[in-house]
């Protein structure tokens, strides 16, 4: 287990490439799930853990690491199964979501695969809308389900969702003086886009959601089709990272290398913090980047894409 992260700052040559090593393991039965090695921080045998009065009955405790507390989460218990039973034979992976480090409670952790995203696919139709996943595919005919983890976080601790007044306020005055703006909200998590959208609404600004890249792409060339233009329909599009079919770097650099496209405001917005480097972002020609879940900063760079729009099309 020791050298099983030794190579994970090394995998920034798969940005771009539509590419992601999954970290496979197991909770409370022979099911496999998977992670993201760019989340994950480090891993290692469950060490003692203090058990917290009054917390969530998903948080086994706190552990002491490194010099720092962090929650520990039973993935099992958040996803509706079982406790797992034998704490001190598990693991836990040390993850980092949206600035916040947190250890999740697994059985057991097998090995670092390397795939494709389009290997990776929605839950199939008829799983019902109360599951915890974002993704599924096939590892050496087994098949690896992909969790929500930010749903899981977010029962667990919910993020903030109201804007500032102030904020509020000045996205008023802005719609006084500008044309009706849309936005385009791309994320395999059911919680993060209506996170996105309710932010975005709440300042004035319509949405339209989508479930991945693959779906954002079709959708805009299906729209140069039928001689529309995306770049003056939508103000800016919001794209996670992580998803199946064609990841959000993926996503940015199709558009980048499509002439008709390539015009197109493009907001990184993922849960990827700590790990994250902001290279990989200008690698593939992203705008801006901002992680999640911070509802104040995403309306104010909204408001300034549409400000500057607006200005341009004054001068215009």
């Amino acid at each position: 287990m020791a050298g099983l992260m030794e190579s994970v700052n090394q995998r920034t040559q798969l940005v771009g490439q539509n590419r992601l090593e999954l970290l496979l393991f197991k909770l409370a039965s022979n099911q496999v799930y998977g992670i993201n090695v760019f989340k994950v921080k480090e891993v290692l045998q469950c060490p003692r853990l203090t058990v917290l009065p009054r917390s969530s009955s998903v948080v086994r405790g706190v552990a002491h690491i490194r010099g720092r507390t962090i929650s520990v989460l039973d993935l099992s218990i958040a996803t509706g199964h079982r406790p797992l039973a034998n704490v001190d034979d598990g693991f836990i992976i040390i993850t980092e979501y949206n600035d916040v480090t947190q250890g999740f409670l697994v059985s057991s952790v097998e090995r670092i695969v390397n795939m494709n995203w389009e290997a990776i696919h929605p839950p199939p139709k008829g799983s019902g809308k109360d599951n915890y996943l974002t993704a599924v595919t096939q590892v050496e005919n087994r098949l690896v389900e992909i969790l929500d983890v930010e749903r899981i976080l977010a029962e667990v601790s919910p993020p903030p969702r109201d804007l500032s007044a102030e904020i509020i306020q000045d996205s008023r005055t802005m719609q006084a003086e500008t044309v009706p703006q849309h936005v385009l909200i791309v994320d395999d998590s059911s919680v993060a886009r209506n996170q996105v959208r309710r932010c975005c609404e709440a300042v004035g600004v319509q949405t339209t959601l989508l479930n991945d890249g693959r779906q954002a792409h079709n959708h805009l060339l299906d729209m140069l089709e039928e001689g529309r233009d995306p770049l003056e329909h939508y103000s800016l599009i919001i794209s996670d990272i992580e998803m199946p079919e064609m990841d959000g770097y993926t996503l940015t650099a199709s558009i980048r290398a499509n002439p008709r496209l390539a015009g197109m405001h493009v907001l990184l917005h993922t849960s990827l913090s700590g790990v994250f480097n902001r290279a990989m972002v200008e690698k593939v020609g992203a705008n801006d980047f901002l992680a999640k879940f911070h509802p104040d900063e995403l309306a104010l760079r909204v408001l300034a894409q549409i400000s500057k729009r607006s200005q341009v099309a004054l001068q215009g």
